[in-house]
């Protein structure tokens, strides 16, 4: 099991944040989240967002720290990259997220 986690650069909410991604699966990413006691709720389409002050517990238990592009890199080459522009709808069933991925514009079209 492999993750990687950029620095804490990005700001939001009055500190500063960094993004924990697999090259694997996002279920590998789940396990290793909740491994840390990651509340779910800090997943955003395709990473979980880590503040600062957890970025050492991070490396600690094993993830390998990257540059924030090769983060998007790696998000890439294993197909798990989600861009802004898509909206993720989803339900977890027996412990599996199953989702819908839906261009923003094709929801904005089904609206009107």
């Amino acid at each position: 099991m492999t993750l990687y986690i950029d620095p804490p650069t990005w700001p939001g909410h009055g500190r500063l944040w960094s993004h924990l991604v697999s090259d694997v699966s996002y279920d590998e990413l789940h396990a290793f989240a909740a491994g840390l006691g990651v509340p779910r709720r800090a997943f955003e389409r395709d990473h979980y967002d880590i503040p600062e002050h957890r970025y050492p517990d991070v490396v600690l238990a094993g993830a390998l720290e990257v540059s924030s592009r090769e983060v998007v890199r790696l998000l890439y080459g294993a197909g798990l990259r989600v861009r802004k522009s898509t909206v993720r709808e989803g339900v977890v069933r027996d412990g599996v997220v199953r989702t819908a991925v839906v261009r923003v514009s094709e929801v904005q079209r089904r609206s009107s």
